[in-house]
């Protein structure tokens, strides 16, 4: 197998099994759907009689106070977080396709200045590797190139798993805070529920199940952020070890050579002898 034919097939998108689960989950809402006017009609009486019981989407954010709207608050920087991340984090941007092929032409041919031109024209974590071990190719070493590509991998995982941290912090922040308003909310209704005169447990009610809204809304962001966080971790460390290994295969013509030269530098004084 050629170097050029391993490199098409390292950069070959792998197959998606969880795109088949989401058409799979999408045929059934479909079904589910389509089925839906008919029982809505059978039970529309029931439906509206118990809609009333629930809280509006304006009800409930004014039942979370100012708790509420700051649990808002992460509940939109969430979903900047995922949506910069589902960009980001894509085969495309850490390994830019054709740069693998184009470096190793440019070593094999000695232009090593021109493959660091290369590497800088299309920023990304396999050019940033790659030119961490382009830095190294002066010294003749092999030992310090693939030291050099690992540290920097090593610090473009860092940096990219940093940006998705923030997902922790919002999934551990919004419970909390959901909790607290939840507290305040049972000591106001409770307070107020002291100062009756002939106080009735129906009048606690309202005040309790306010109190527990905030909860909800913590609770709802919290889950979200830790899925996608989980996502993202599983997605950072599948592209870093792709793009560390196809790194190393760029390299891998030049490490042979140097093998060959050293060994027949090795030979040569035996010869002499």
């Amino acid at each position: 197998m050629t170097g050029t034919s391993i490199y098409r097939k390292l950069l070959t998108p792998s197959s998606a099994p969880g795109m088949r689960w989401i058409v799979s989950f999408l045929a059934v809402a479909i079904v589910i759907l389509s089925e839906t006017p008919v029982w809505a009609q059978e039970v529309v009486s029931e439906t509206t009689r118990q809609n009333k019981s629930f809280l509006s989407v304006r009800e409930m954010l004014a039942a979370g106070g100012t708790i509420g709207y700051v649990i808002m608050f992460l509940s939109f920087l969430m979903v900047a977080l995922i949506v910069d991340a589902c960009i980001n984090l894509r085969k495309g941007i850490f390994m830019p396709p054709g740069l693998a092929e184009e470096i190793h032409q440019l070593l094999g041919a000695g232009k090593f200045q021109e493959a660091q031109a290369v590497c800088q024209k299309h920023p990304g974590f396999l050019s940033r590797v790659l030119n961490a071990g382009l830095e190294e190719v002066p010294t003749g070493s092999y030992a310090a190139v693939e030291k050099a590509m690992e540290d920097a991998a090593v610090e473009q995982s860092a940096r990219c798993s940093r940006r998705i941290e923030y997902l922790s912090v919002i999934s551990t922040l919004a419970p909390m805070l959901g909790l607290m308003g939840t507290v305040w909310g049972m000591i106001v209704a409770f307070m107020e529920f002291e100062l009756k005169a002939n106080p009735q447990i129906s009048e606690l009610a309202p005040g309790i199940y306010k109190a527990l809204v905030t909860t909800l809304q913590g609770l709802g962001v919290a889950i979200p952020a830790i899925g996608a966080l989980a996502v993202f971790r599983s997605r950072i460390e599948d592209l870093t070890s792709e793009s560390t290994l196809l790194a190393a295969h760029v390299f891998s013509d030049f490490r042979r050579g140097l093998m060959h030269r050293t060994r027949g530098a090795a030979r040569s004084p035996e010869k002499g002898q």
